[in-house]
């Protein structure tokens, strides 16, 4: 096997702790090629689309690609910052206040983001921090509930670089965060101060994002904790079960898919007169085109066409200072017995020095 070259590594260099904040991914631009390299990459993936790769190739290449980058180009274009995509912003402005967080605890640990589709990748970011002296990484999913779909790929994706380091660094991982107390007190936090200011709904939609039905059979967590976080997120608020629905959004293909699906329930609610609906997208900490423009914008059409008067997409964490300190927590108890302080860093530095002396002293004693 063929290693990627690596920085020269010097005996008694010490290490350094880093973080990867890993999310799903993004195009680099709202441009049909730009949705094409997206897809390829993010359809190709045999932890989204479980399919014969015999049988699902001809129909991405033939079909999806040659159609479906034209129609998403309009649909990104529609929720676009000026920084970017709205997951790349807010993802980044995650990972910035998330290491301002834990350096005010005292933990002088970079923190970068990191898409599994798309740029910034995560082996780029993790070549960076490797070559930045990070000989300890936490690997923080954005996903909340654990999938095979999100949480397991971006695992996949930190092995495909592993398996091309000779020099690896340690790694962990956080796979879920579905009823921890400070995820949930941050939506419910959310929740609150937009119906402080706007009222309250006649009902509030929980909706996370849709997978194939058949991977809860075969034994995917993700229904369940879904489930979890909607049924602590209604306590926190202390909503009757009467007020709250749990729905599934983005469906893909003839599978079924685990319901209720999130428009149908949408136009249901207004076609039955229920006057207002909230949304809340727990599953998404950031937000992107599923929230923005599947659900404030296709969603609230579903909704109002069908007779409904009043519709409130209620936005998602992104950079909330609830959230930052909650996830902050969530790192702290993960980063548990390495060294993550600023005397750690000082001291690491000034090995790091010392190192960098003994080297040149001998190769000028040669």
């Amino acid at each position: 096997m063929r290693f990627a070259t690596e920085p020269d590594y010097t005996h008694g260099q010490a290490g350094q702790t880093a973080v990867l904040l890993c999310n799903l991914g993004t195009p680099d631009a709202p441009t049909a090629p730009a949705l094409r390299r997206y897809l390829a990459e993010f359809l190709s993936d045999p932890r989204v689309v479980e399919i014969s790769p015999w049988l699902w190739k001809p129909i991405l290449h033939g079909i999806i690609l040659r159609t479906r980058p034209s129609k998403s180009a309009g649909k990104y274009a529609s929720v676009w910052m000026p920084g970017g995509s709205p997951l790349r912003v807010w993802t980044q402005a995650q990972a910035t206040a998330l290491q301002a967080w834990l350096a005010a605890q005292g933990h002088a640990v970079p923190v970068r983001a990191a898409m599994r589709y798309g740029n910034p990748s995560i082996a780029s970011q993790l070549d960076a921090l490797k070559s930045a002296g990070a000989t300890r990484v936490l690997v923080l999913n954005a996903y909340p509930q654990y999938s095979g779909t999100t949480t397991a790929s971006v695992a996949d994706a930190v092995g495909a670089w592993s398996a091309k380091v000779r020099h690896l660094p340690e790694l962990r991982f956080v796979n879920r965060y579905h009823d921890d107390a400070g995820y949930i007190a941050a939506l419910a936090g959310t929740v609150r101060r937009h119906w402080q200011a706007n009222g309250e709904p006649d009902r509030l939609v929980v909706s996370f994002h849709g997978v194939p039905e058949r991977t809860l059979h075969l034994g995917d967590p993700y229904h369940c904790e879904c489930l979890k976080t909607a049924r602590l997120l209604a306590q926190a608020l202390g909503l009757p079960r009467e007020r709250w629905v749990v729905t599934f959004q983005s469906r893909f293909g003839k599978a079924k898919w685990l319901e209720p699906a999130t428009e149908p329930t949408l136009h249901a609610l207004g076609a039955a007169g229920v006057a207002r609906v909230d949304v809340v997208c727990p599953g998404f900490v950031a937000d992107c085109l599923e929230t923005l423009e599947e659900i404030a914008q296709e969603g609230r059409e579903a909704f109002l066409h069908a007779g409904g008067k009043a519709f409130h997409y209620i936005p998602c964490l992104n950079d909330d200072a609830g959230w930052i300190a909650a996830l902050g927590q969530i790192a702290q108890r993960h980063l548990a017995g390495w060294p993550t302080g600023a005397a750690d860093a000082a001291n690491n530095a000034t090995e790091r020095e010392a190192s960098r002396q003994r080297a040149l002293a001998q190769g000028a004693a040669r």
